[in-house]
């Protein structure tokens, strides 16, 4: 159970179950229950009956039935009540039960939930259940051709965003960076705004194993010096931390940069993009070789091979399908170590991202909030909105993790524990490695060494009969543990060899030294006190003010709609509040305003007298363009590869000719001109 004292919020209390001697009017009762959001209490009484044992209560119990004591009203639990300590809320529900003639004797944690806090009211069950007007809204919206999820956007912006309070940005970025900041991926995006600038966002991947934007940029050009300026623009805002993993696609403008920015840095390359140019690079027959693609796929996504084991296959592999005079396998083989997973296996995290799959879906993200024709203000305001909802998805499996109850598949507390620290992400993968340890591994003690206990693991393939052998080594009572595969080194969590040997030595916790901070549920809450920096008009607690405003008038137009008499009183007292703040004097000031100053207050700006940052030019980038852009070798080779030579009319042959270069009508001319 937390502590009482931190509970100044929402409180959610405790289990009560109180056993009494007595009944009320010689009625047995089974049990009691009040039930709310909030408050989840059960009461279970024992009536008292003559043949007091338990077979004799067992073969008496009736069906459970629902019984309110008569007490005065200020007494009775009131659905969403909040409570200044947990200990007034335990005090509130034994007054009730005892003024009910009730006695409380044993009290029970079995069906607690952590509390909630004010932020985390809006993604209950009860808060994630669409009113009527929010349906209303959204049949109103369809017949504008706004469909369900634009309108659920709308709606959102005009409550005041996805979290009610306002958007924070910056300092969580920064936070996000610190902690999860180890491999990040950019790529370029275009037609985000009017003057075709490039759009950079940065992007992580958090303790929900989702994508998270750790920082963005805008570039006017595409040049090494404009990639530079934000490289270092970007470390300069996460103080000098340097990554230790860039991934980005062969883009040799990006690649000068990072190495000029980011030496100490580890610049990989996307495998994806390079495993798509593999089709313009080999014959058509080659290319539908199934052992080919079968072999070759294999070996470049192997991380468990060591470097030198895949070099020798890679030869193997080149050598008996001819392709040594092949320019692009020595061109990738000599970078080698920018992209095949073997050479990163040295690297910590190098297993979160081997692709920029993730910066493709962010910048898909971000461009269903953003249009071509964007000016760079409303741009900044649709980007704003775009990180608000990013951050209310991870908001809400913060709370699911919260209220998450586990079912597991032993008793170990090994398991336990990994459900107390892990996000519901993180433990059902090390769920799934404890599992694993527990079945399909088998251990043989090999001997000591240097305080070392060393061990073989083979771990048994379900699908077939073969066993794969790992080394596994542990130093107790650190509970320092090592195997061969690298798992930990490369995702961060222990693998099944390494349960196996732990739940070996009755090891009841993870160590301490394998729970890393990024895998944590609480990595940002328990260390970040984010401020209140705010992309929003004029005051955050007058906004704040003018939404609960908005929220009051819908739910009280939810209790009176259906009700004519009620409908029309609410109208008449709403009637009577406008004209009463229309006559009041000070808002003449409101009325007065000019445009320039309706403009400041919508978009939440000032205009400066002196003017620093101009318009921008509108640019001409790789990407902004449609028929103008250049297209690679990859779409070249792909386009033909589908496209259909012409039939020639001389010989009737789907070939590469006409009827002026046909061999078959020339050697006919020609015959003719000898005769």
């Amino acid at each position: 159970m937390s502590n009482p004292k931190e509970m100044d919020k929402s409180i959610a209390t405790d289990t009560i179950i109180a056993e009494i001697n007595s009944s009320r009017n010689g009625e047995q009762i089974n049990s009691i229950s009040f039930t709310s959001e909030e408050l989840q209490n059960t009461i279970r009484i024992e009536g008292k009956s003559s043949n007091s044992t338990n077979e004799s209560y067992c073969s008496n119990i009736i069906e459970e039935s629902e019984y309110k004591p008569d007490v005065p009203t200020k007494f009775v639990p009131v659905v969403n009540s909040v409570f200044k300590s947990l200990n007034l809320a335990v005090k509130m529900y034994t007054d009730y039960a005892e003024m009910a003639d009730y006695k409380v004797k044993k009290f029970f944690e079995m069906h607690n939930h952590p509390l909630e806090s004010i932020e985390e009211r809006p993604y209950t069950k009860k808060a994630r259940k669409m009113s009527y007007s929010e349906k209303e809204f959204v049949v109103r919206a369809s017949k504008a051709k706004i469909g369900p999820t634009m309108a659920h956007k709308i709606r959102a912006v005009l409550k005041g965003g996805y979290e009610y309070v306002g958007a924070k940005a910056d300092e969580r970025e920064k936070a996000f960076y610190a902690e999860f900041g180890e491999v990040i991926s950019f790529d370029a995006t275009f037609r985000t705004n009017k003057y075709k600038m490039v759009f950079v966002p940065f992007t992580a991947v958090d303790h929900h194993k989702k994508s998270v934007t750790v920082g963005v940029g805008l570039l006017s050009r595409e040049t090494i010096e404009s990639y530079e300026w934000l490289l270092k623009a970007f470390l300069r805002a996460h103080e000098g931390k340097a990554p230790k993993i860039v991934l980005t696609d062969q883009d040799a403008t990006i690649k000068q940069a990072v190495e000029s920015v980011l030496p100490n840095s580890r610049h990989r390359l996307c495998m994806w993009h390079i495993m798509k140019k593999l089709q313009a690079n080999v014959t058509g027959d080659l290319f539908k070789n199934k052992d080919f693609k079968k072999r070759f796929n294999k070996l470049v996504w192997n991380m468990h091979i060591k470097p030198d084991e895949f070099e020798k296959k890679w030869d193997l592999i080149i050598n008996e399908f001819n392709l040594e005079d092949k320019r692009w396998f020595n061109d990738m083989f000599e970078l080698r170590d920018k992209w095949i997973p073997a050479y990163f296996n040295d690297t910590r995290m190098s297993g979160l991202m081997k692709t920029t799959s993730r910066s493709e879906s962010m910048n898909s993200f971000f461009n269903t909030y953003s249009q071509s024709g964007n000016l760079l203000l409303p741009f900044m305001m649709n980007y704003d909105t775009a990180i608000q909802k990013q951050r209310n998805t991870q908001q809400e499996l913060d709370h699911q993790t919260k209220k998450a109850v586990y079912k597991f598949i032993s008793p170990r507390p090994i398991e336990k524990h990994a459900a107390k620290v892990y996000t519901s992400t993180l433990f059902y993968e090390v769920h799934k490695e404890i599992y694993k340890g527990s079945w399909y591994c088998q251990y043989e003690h090999l001997g000591t060494k240097n305080g070392w206990e060393l061990y073989k693991v083979e771990q048994l393939n379900k699908n077939s009969d073969l066993k794969t052998e790992f080394e596994v080594e542990i130093k107790l009572p650190t509970n320092d543990v090592k195997c061969t595969c690298e798992h930990f080194n490369r995702f961060g969590t222990l693998c099944r060899h390494a349960f196996n040997i732990l739940m070996k030595h009755g090891i009841k916790e993870i160590p301490e030294q394998y729970v890393e901070n990024r895998w944590r549920k609480d990595v940002i809450s328990r260390h970040y006190n984010f401020g209140s920096h705010v992309y929003d008009t004029g005051d955050s607690e007058i906004n704040r003010s003018v939404n609960q405003a908005y929220y009051n008038f819908e739910a009280c137009l939810e209790y009176v709609r259906k009700n004519k008499e009620k409908m029309d009183l609410f109208v008449k007292k709403t009637e009577s509040l406008l004209k009463e703040y229309e006559n009041d004097p000070t808002n003449e000031l409101q009325m007065n305003r000019t445009n320039v100053e309706e403009v400041e207050k919508l978009m939440g700006i000032s205009i400066p007298k002196d003017i620093g940052i101009n318009v921008p030019n509108v640019q001409s980038n790789k990407g902004c363009g449609k028929k103008s852009r250049i297209q690679s070798a990859t779409e070249i080779a792909y386009k033909n590869s589908n496209k259909q030579t012409r039939r020639c009319s001389g010989c009737g042959e789907r070939a590469p000719l006409n009827l002026r270069t046909c061999p078959i009508k020339l050697a006919s001319e020609q015959s003719s001109k000898t005769t």
